[in-house]
């Protein structure tokens, strides 16, 4: 169990299904609320991370994207995540340490929709077709599973603003619940004599 007072959360999903907005509107959320809001709640854009702190080999013309060095990430991000209260979002889950996450969410999207999103972003049609294709199989899904324990992980469906509206708050209740939870744990342990 952690020693956090707050919990990290890592969202995401394929390129495309609102990683960034559920990201930044989340933050705004818990530092709106009353139960959360003494929190300093952050959010961690790992790709401008990346790019800020020179986590990366070199700029990968083909795929238009930065060649990231995993370790130097890692060792990066350690000291960030160690006071929680961090809501980090990036396309890949498994390569952070399960200790640091308190929840995973993975968010999708329809496949056509997706693709309408990476179009209108001006991506590479190699690089739409890598993301559809990854979004139909499943991919980040089944890396969140295989990396974290099955109740840390919470699938959530990205297409509407209603969606993503009843997504932040089903994720500000868990958060609750969590900080409710490190309470009853805490008071169990003065109590022991």
């Amino acid at each position: 169990m952690t020693e956090r007072q707050w919990p990290n959360i890592l969202i995401t999903g394929t390129p495309g299904t609102g990683k960034t907005t559920h990201a930044a509107q989340l933050v705004e959320a818990l530092q709106g609320a009353p139960s959360t809001s003494s929190a300093q709640w952050q959010h961690v854009n790992v790709g401008d991370f990346v790019k800020e702190k020179g986590c990366h080999s070199g700029f990968n013309e083909e795929w238009q994207s930065w060649d990231v060095d995993e370790d130097k990430l890692l060792d990066e991000l350690e000291l960030v995540q160690q006071a929680g209260a961090k809501v980090l979002d990036w396309h890949t889950c498994d390569l952070f340490p399960e200790r640091w996450i308190d929840l995973v969410v993975v968010l999708r999207c329809d496949h056509q929709q997706l693709w309408n999103r990476l179009e209108k972003r001006g991506y590479q049609m190699n690089k739409i077709q890598e993301n559809n294709e990854a979004e139909i199989m499943e991919v980040i899904l089944n890396d969140a599973r295989e990396s974290y324990a099955p109740e840390i992980v919470v699938e959530l469906q990205s297409e509407t603003p209603e969606q993503m509206e009843q997504n932040l708050e089903r994720i500000l209740s868990w958060v609750e619940a969590w900080r409710s939870n490190r309470a009853e744990d805490d008071d169990d342990e003065e109590e022991e004599p």
